[in-house]
């Protein structure tokens, strides 16, 4: 049997970290972030820190939708993003 002594485990997951235990988030791929997290707040939801460039791989954020469930959305940046397709040359 495991044992997690950090993170500690919050009650609330509405208030959860991002690094919180137990599934408490899900990830999409989205095609333009900024677009997606303008829909996404005219419906309630907050973005929860910013949107973070990684390389010129992909940019990612979350957001905290209204019923405090952690949604990941990733955008793909050249070939090497997560929502770009690859082709053999």
């Amino acid at each position: 049997m495991s044992r997690f002594f950090a993170p500690p485990v919050v009650a609330d997951h509405r208030a959860a970290p991002v690094n919180a235990l137990g599934y408490l988030r899900v990830m999409f791929t989205v095609e333009d972030i900024d677009d997606t997290l303008a829909r996404l707040r005219q419906r309630g939801a907050e973005l929860v820190g910013k949107v973070a460039q990684y390389q010129d791989r992909y940019r990612l954020c979350y957001i905290r939708g209204p019923e405090g469930i952690l949604i990941g959305l990733a955008e793909g940046q050249g070939r090497s993003g997560p929502s770009s397709s690859q082709s053999a040359a």
